[in-house]
Order: C-alpha cells, then structure tokens, then sequence
C-alpha cells in the first residue's frame, strides 16, 4: 500500500501490525475506512465501507460494496472451514447416527446418512467429503454483505447479499445466502443473523436467525426461522421450519416442523410436518448406557400442551398426541390416531380417528402457500411431497386394516383393551377405526382416479411395493435404490430430483397392484368418498358452530 494512502487511513483511526498485509482496490473511497485494526492479511475489494472495526480484521477477503460497521472483530484462521464439514449428532445423541453438514444438504441426503449409519460411513461420508472438497473457494466478506453492530466475528464466511445485524458472536460457521442476483445488483437476501445471536459450529441458509437464539452444531435451512431465544444443540432445520422459545437437541427436523412455545423441548426424534403444542417435553436417557434413545414422528403428528414422550417411540403420521407416554410406543401401523396417556404413562390409541378432522385438509392445502422459499430464484434443495393421503401413509392404513382384523380376535382384558407394540387399544376403538381407514382408501382412489394418468405413462414406469419418507419426499424403493448406488452427491439430488418426477406414475402402478386385494372394486371409491368427504365438512361445520357459541359468549353487547 501506498505510503500516502497509509497515511489517509492512520489518520481516520486506523493502524494495522503490517500494512504491508492489507490490501485495497484501487477507486476506493478511503474515507469511507475508518477505526479499525487491521491484525492480518487483508483484501478490500471496491466501493467498500468499513468502520469501527477495534477487535481487528485479520484473514479476511472482503468483496465489492461492502458495508461492515460496528463489529468488535472479524478474524479467521488460515484453515478455516466456516462451519462446513461440521458433525452433527442427530437422533442418538452419543453421536452414532451423525450428519455431515454443508450448504446445499437436502433434508434427504441428511435423513439417509442419519437412519443408514452403515451405509452412510461406508460409502456416503466419502461421497460427502469430496463433494465438500469442491465446493468454490469464496471470500469471507462476499459482495454487498452487510455486518452490523455486532460482537465478535471469528472463522465466518457471509456470502453475497447476506445480512448480518445485532449479532452477539459467531464462530466457525457459514451464513449462506443463495437469492442474491449479481445481474441485477441488488441487497437480495434470504439469510439474515440478527440481535442477541449466539452460534457456533453452524451453517445458516437462506434462512432467519434472530432474537437472541442459541445454536451449537446446527444447520438451519431454507425458508426456516429460528427465534425469540430458541436453543439448538445438534440438530438439523430443513425448509420452513419455525422454531421459537424452546430447545431442541438431537433433532432432524424435516420441512415445516414448528415449534413456538416456551418449556418445550424436542429431543433425539426425528420429524417433519409437525406441530409441538406448549410444554411438549421428550427423554432420551434412562440412566444406564446413556442418551442413546431416539424416536420417530412420522410426518404431520401434533402433540398436545404438556405432552410427554419417551424414546425409543415411534408415533405414526398424522396422530395428535395427549398426555404422558412412556412405554416406548410404536403406533406406525395406525396413522391419523389419537394418543392418549393415561394416569401410569401407558398409551391409549383411538385409529383413524384424525381422518375425519378438517384439519388434515386445512394443513394439505395451507402448506405449499406457506413455502417461504418460493419466488425468490433459489434452487429449492429439499423436495416436498404434500399430499396427505400417499402411498406411504396409504401403506400404514392398510396395514392397519390388517393389523386390526388380528387384534379383534385377541380376547381383551377386564378393562376392554387388546395390548400391541407398547400401547393398549379397546375393540370398539378398532371396529370404529376400521370404517374410517376403509373411506379415506375410497377418498384416496378417488383422487388418483381424477389425476388422470395415461396408460403410455403407467407403462413408462416402474412398480415399487415399499415406499419411504425422506423428511418430507415420498419415494418408491426402485427411486431409493437409484438414490444410494448413485457415484456422488449430485448423482444423488439428481436421482431424489426424478423420483419427485416419477412420483405420479409410480403411485399410480403401485395403488393398481396393491389395491386388488384390499378392495373389492375401485368403483366402490365413487360411492364412498363423498362419505369421506361429508365427515370432513361435518367437522368443519361442528367447528366453526363452536367458534360462533365461544365467540358468543365472550361478546362485549
């Protein structure tokens, strides 16, 4: 650096240990740096504003139109890796089910490494850390990134348009912001770190985190919110998820997992789809091998304020879950139930009987309106299968059919109940339950019926009898298959990007073969469903007549 350039600088409150280490474009306007230490190797690029910086700027590239003032410190090490590469220990919190992270992970890609820990070490983390070892070398600073007001900054990547505004400190992490358009030079930005934020180990994409949180060893993904002092411990956000108040550690959350209230805490569970009432608590340790316990959620579960879970448990989809629970229940075989936990912990389930809930129909229809990640020119990296009633879902009805023709026949205690996987159900339960599974499989029959696919297509595809849920994608088992012998990690996205394609025809192919035996005609879907349907519109009704006699009585005149 020049030596009268050196001189503008010093008089503006700058010092530096080595100017020879700082280099500026040429064009910039120096008035615009002022007080700060430059402790290190340093690279402004134009048109940059840098002031109040006393902590020291050291190991730092710092793009085109720049606007860093009021940071205590930006220092990173030489070999630095921003937070990507970061394990995370998912599920069983002792850390044998871990998750790689980086930016661009899909919820599917961290769901295989996490339920295939073999596969995962053996061939995934490979895949992984090469992959990791392409992505571009970028500035630490990237264009038109705005740092404000902050603490500390140490071993931070922010990337273009990114906004970071209040935070407390931030270590080793990634705030990575995929909408910024260069083309149209303009502050884009989905990734936004505000005040109070405590993080490290992390990265944040095209996300928002703020108010105070707390993240240790945390992805947090697009579309996704975490505030108002939410703590997170080794734990992974996917698309639009809301976290507020509570605590979650060892927790895969898949797309629009939300939990808001204060007292609540999600541990070693998998989820997606889910709702956590005030004061949900988990465990995950019984006091003998340690923390080792972990659950599912299967997709769309409720829980209830004050409710109680203890892992290993397995809750099937679409179930509200009331009370305690803790006789490690696994209810998969008997979605859209209601859980109750009775005065000793043991769980009561009632089948079906979310089917006839307008909820369900309320949350299909209000949830691809609430994607936060849409029009905003991102590449949407978690693939989302909305549909309430899917060939994943429509398999545990099934199942639950035939699971409940075997128990009816069981002779049932004093008390009325037949016992099965850790929880207790009473026959008339079953009976009632078997009526609703048979009108949501004519409502679902229905619905393919109207979707209209052509022979040419069916033919196109390829029958799966077994289906998956990655965090929120429903895919057959020859797309899954495709997934995992797949040679890298973009392979792999292409692969879940054409089972999303293949979805409709392969649903059709396996309702064809699945159903033949379970229904006697799928015309009797034509008959049926409006009787679905009339349950659904009857709860809406009862609904909104109790909503009008509340709002009744608590009228004013």
């Amino acid at each position: 650096m020049k030596n009268d350039a050196i001189e503008t600088l010093e008089k503006q409150g700058c010092i530096a240990d080595d100017w020879d280490l700082v280099k500026i474009s040429e064009g910039t306007d120096l008035n615009r740096i002022r007080n700060v230490y430059f402790s290190g190797p340093v690279t402004i690029g134009a048109n940059a504003e840098i002031i109040n910086v006393p902590g020291g700027l050291s190991n730092v590239r710092i793009g085109d139109n720049v606007k860093i003032v009021n940071v205590a410190s930006i220092k990173n090490a030489p070999d630095s890796s921003y937070g990507i590469g970061t394990e995370v220990a998912v599920l069983d919190e002792t850390g044998s089910r871990p998750v790689i992270i980086y930016p661009g992970i899909s919820a599917q890609i961290a769901t295989i490494a996490a339920r295939k820990p073999d596969f995962a070490k053996k061939k995934l983390l490979p895949l992984i850390e090469k992959h990791i070892q392409e992505l571009p070398d970028l500035p630490e600073i990237g264009d038109r990134a705005e740092l404000l007001n902050c603490g500390p900054l140490s071993d931070i990547r922010v990337w273009p348009g990114a906004k970071i505004n209040g935070a407390a400190r931030l270590h080793n992490g990634s705030i990575v912001n995929n909408a910024f358009c260069e083309a149209s030079k303009e502050k884009s930005a989905m990734a936004f770190v505000g005040q109070g934020v405590d993080a490290e180990n992390f990265i944040i994409e095209d996300a928002i985190v703020s108010g105070g949180a707390l993240l240790r060893n945390t992805y947090v993904g697009q579309g996704s919110i975490i505030d108002k002092g939410f703590t997170s411990h080794d734990s992974l956000f996917f698309a639009n998820c809301s976290m507020e108040n509570g605590e979650a550690c060892a927790v895969l959350a898949g797309p629009y997992s939300v939990s808001m209230h204060k007292s609540s805490l999600l541990i070693g569970c998998q989820a997606a789809f889910m709702n956590a009432g005030s004061g949900t608590n988990m465990s995950n340790h019984m006091y003998k091998l340690g923390p080792v316990h972990w659950g599912i959620l299967e997709r769309g579960v409720k829980t209830a304020s004050n409710s109680y879970i203890m892992h290993g448990s397995r809750i099937g989809a679409y179930s509200l879950v009331m009370g305690e629970h803790k006789t490690h229940p696994d209810t998969s075989e008997f979605p859209f139930s209601y859980l109750f936990g009775d005065k000793d912990g043991k769980t009561i389930v009632v089948p079906g009987a979310m089917l006839k809930s307008f909820g369900l129909k309320r949350d299909e229809e209000k949830w691809p309106k609430r994607d936060r990640r849409l029009n905003t020119g991102v590449e949407l990296h978690d693939r989302i299968t909305y549909n309430t009633l899917n060939p994943y879902t429509v398999n545990m009805i099934l199942d639950a059919m035939k699971v409940s023709d075997n128990l009816l026949s069981v002779p049932a205690d004093p008390d009325g109940y037949v016992g099965h996987k850790g929880f207790k159900i009473k026959k008339s339960s079953l009976e009632k339950g078997l009526k609703l599974y048979e009108l949501a499989l004519c409502k679902y029959l229905q619905s393919l019926k109207e979707k209209g696919i052509s022979e040419d297509a069916k033919n196109a595809g390829k029958l799966s009898r077994r289906w998956v849920d990655l965090s929120g994608q429903i895919i057959s088992e020859s797309n899954f298959n495709e997934v995992i012998n797949a040679g890298s990690i973009k392979e792999m996205e292409k692969a879940l990007d054409k089972a999303a394609k293949d979805f409709d025809i392969n649903e059709q192919l396996w309702m064809a073969d699945r159903m033949k035996d379970s229904i006697d005609s799928p015309s009797i879907s034509a008959l049926r469903a409006p009787e679905f349907d009339a349950l659904v519109e009857k709860d809406l009704k009862n609904s909104l007549t109790q909503i009008a006699k509340e709002n009744d009585m608590l009228s004013f005149l």
